[in-house]
């Protein structure tokens, strides 16, 4: 039997894998709550999702090194952008998120919430994201 690594499927999906932390594993190997990828009728490979909170720790890890330094450092308009992107990607939804992302960023929750708000108003839209 081949492995998974060995098959085209692998280096299509690896990328994508790699980016949201997920996991390849065998078909033989998943679990329920894997998501097993079938080429031409033949189960390939299963990809093991992270937990949410790790999910967030890999996507702090690669805007560090899309920005090429620790958050922290970032310039505080680069901040806000980080947070702009964060929170497209859900980041905010995730249990002590806000701290998670502060922790990261080198600021109080408090700038965090402020930076959400500061888009929001631009958006004419409530915390809620309902319009105003």
């Amino acid at each position: 039997m081949t492995q998974p690594g060995d098959h085209p499927l692998f280096s299509a999906v690896k990328p994508l894998v790699d980016a949201m932390g997920a996991e390849i594993l065998s078909p033989e190997q998943a679990s329920p709550d894997d998501v097993v990828l079938a080429w031409e009728g033949e189960d390939v490979l299963a990809v093991r999702l992270p937990q949410l909170s790790d999910s967030l720790d890999h996507i702090l890890a690669a805007m560090e090194r899309r920005h090429g330094m620790p958050l922290s450092e970032l310039d505080r308009k680069t901040k806000q952008l980080v947070v702009r992107t964060l929170e497209a990607r859900g980041a905010f939804s995730v249990r002590h998120g806000v701290e998670t992302v502060a922790g990261a960023l080198g600021v109080s929750r408090f700038t965090v919430y402020n930076y959400l708000n500061r888009e929001n108003a631009e958006r004419g839209t409530n915390s809620q994201g309902k319009g105003t």
